[in-house]
């Protein structure tokens, strides 16, 4: 069901990606915002964000667009697992934002072309990611295949 937002709500919006993501009026006034199934936010009917466990995150067609992120690199023999939705492990990176800190919302992108694959939430900071050898790193909520990409088709 789609659900066209008011004023309030889109300024409650922009409030909320500001405070995330310090991004500097994300929405624009003109711009017609729309929730779909009280999950996934439409700005002039293309996906651009989604609701995950009470956190905004970017989708993916959103940030194809221009990737504001942090991101993590992964070689090309992880790419079929994180398009599955698998969690990254540390041995299928190949760099990492030094930047990163424990719970921020980044980018998996793959190496050959720089494009994000998914969304996820880094389960470290960058630098004890760098530090590890083995072991789940980044826990992924959105990914190229997934139902919320699915549905971007759609309209």
């Amino acid at each position: 069901m789609k659900q066209q937002l008011g004023k309030n709500d889109v300024w409650q919006l922009n409030e909320m990606i500001k405070r995330s993501f310090r991004m500097a009026y994300p929405v624009q006034p003109r711009e017609r915002v729309e929730l779909v199934d009280n999950q996934i936010y439409l700005i002039d009917n293309r996906p651009a964000w989604v609701k995950f466990e009470g956190r905004l995150i970017p989708a993916l067609n959103y940030l194809l667009e221009s990737n504001f992120l942090k991101k993590v690199v992964v070689d090309m023999g992880a790419i079929q697992y994180v398009t599955s939705g698998a969690d990254v492990f540390r041995p299928g990176i190949k760099s990492i934002d030094e930047s990163i800190v424990k719970d921020e919302i980044i980018a998996i992108v793959d190496e050959r072309h720089d494009k994000p694959l998914a969304v996820g939430i880094a389960m470290m900071s960058g630098p004890d990611m760098k530090a590890v050898e083995k072991g789940k790193v980044i826990k992924i909520v959105h990914y190229v295949g997934d139902r919320i990409w699915d549905f971007t088709k759609t309209i």
